[in-house]
């Protein structure tokens, strides 16, 4: 996760709290979107961004998800993600993020 997305999710955290807040990612590698995961709930593992050392401990998931999927107009999903999610590795994203939800 870029510098400017981090500064960007933590002014919505401290705008909104925690509560109110979902970090929807759709990075395209189960590794990329894990690290983008991690620096929105544990802090950014790099210490390079706005969110080094900071935990916010947000809701995190990835767009290919079955929670977020369900969540979703079918129509839109189809026209926007459906192509693109034949081509990634859908279990390991899954995978990924899970492991860092069952951190906090």
């Amino acid at each position: 996760m870029d510098l400017e997305n981090q500064k960007r999710v933590k002014e919505f955290h401290d705008q909104y709290g925690k509560e109110d807040l979902v970090v929807l990612l759709g990075a395209a590698e189960g590794e990329a979107a894990g690290l983008a995961a991690e620096t929105v709930t544990l802090g950014d593992p790099t210490y390079a961004g706005p969110l080094a050392g900071v935990s916010l401990g947000l809701s995190v998931y990835h767009i290919c998800e079955p929670e977020v999927k369900a969540e979703v107009d079918d129509a839109v999903y189809e026209e926007q993600i459906s192509m693109m999610e034949m081509v990634l590795d859908v279990d390991d994203i899954i995978s990924e993020m899970t492991a860092i939800r069952d951190q906090l």
